[in-house]
């Protein structure tokens, strides 16, 4: 248990609950989310005897940890920006899973709070095995196996940004094809002048800043980013010729959904959509939502 219980101190009696709760559930982690660099000295002081278990969740400006690291706690990244929490959730499984720090079908349980405070109000227990509820889709073990996977996670970050600020404060959709390149490329089609056509892959990778701000950018135009396994981009600004999908939860979906869920069933691909009205980020692959991600919009105007 935590050292030095103090009953008025709620971020100790949740943490408490969390241990005792993983204990009863046969839960193999903690998931403690910590929003500053004063959460995480509170962490490392009162939760010496606990961390074993624990797994702490990071904003990603604050990796790497050395406190805890230096403790042996295994740190997670979150995005740096704020999430429903259910999708704070949701991101965390998926970047501790590319870690290896848990498994597509452990049991787990989450303690957090609002976002940017640091008391702790809610305490979560997620079978990841079981289906989640429609509202919150969240199916990814096929992918998880994919080798576009830390791929897809580093397309999600962008995702993400473009969702909840849009690009010069106004609102963005767009859409992002990643995988079985030539084969979407076969059932697709340019809609205007490929801006990443003749430069050499070192300069089309993701993992280049330029990029990623050219990216955001390039979000404006119609149409989808083409992005290799390997995280090189190939184009930008494609239509997708694929049926669209009709059925399901994708059917009260936006073109944009419903192309994605086209291109997807009929490729090996995965495509990640950010919706232009909600800034939502969604999932798809096999035709299907496997994951959807919540940003909390921010200083967008329309």
């Amino acid at each position: 248990m935590v050292a030095g219980l103090i009953l008025k101190d709620q971020r100790v009696v949740l943490l408490n609950g969390a241990l005792s709760v993983a204990e009863e559930v046969a839960a193999s982690r903690v998931f403690v989310f910590l929003q500053t660099v004063h959460d995480i000295e509170w962490f490392v002081q009162a939760a010496d005897a606990a961390q074993d278990r624990c797994v702490a969740v990071v904003p990603r400006p604050l990796c790497p940890a050395a406190a805890l690291e230096a403790r042996g706690v295994p740190v997670v990244p979150s995005w740096a920006g704020n999430q429903s929490r259910f999708s704070r959730v949701k991101y965390a499984f998926l970047q501790a899973v590319l870690q290896g720090i848990i498994g597509p079908d452990d049991r787990v349980v989450c303690v957090l709070g609002p976002f940017g405070k640091s008391h702790f109000d809610t305490l979560t227990i997620h079978d990841l095995s079981l289906s989640w509820t429609e509202e919150f889709p969240f199916d990814p073990r096929e992918l998880i196996a994919s080798s576009a996977f830390d791929t897809v996670l580093a397309v999600v970050d962008i995702a993400l940004d473009i969702g909840a600020l849009g690009r010069e404060g106004k609102s963005v959709g767009t859409c992002f094809v990643i995988g079985d390149t030539e084969n979407v490329k076969a059932q697709s089609h340019q809609t205007v002048f490929n801006p990443f056509r003749g430069y050499v892959e070192q300069e089309r990778t993701i993992n280049n800043s330029n990029v990623v701000e050219s990216l955001k950018e390039l979000a404006k135009l119609d149409g989808a980013f083409l992005i290799r396994e390997d995280g090189v981009v190939e184009a930008a600004g494609r239509h997708l010729d694929a049926r669209s999908v009709m059925t399901g939860r994708v059917k009260g979906l936006g073109s944009r959904h419903r192309a994605a869920a086209g291109i997807t069933k009929t490729t090996r691909s995965v495509a990640i959509v950010v919706s232009e009205s909600t800034g939502r980020v969604t999932i798809f692959q096999n035709g299907l939502i496997i994951a959807s991600l919540e940003p909390v919009i921010s200083r967008r105007l329309s």
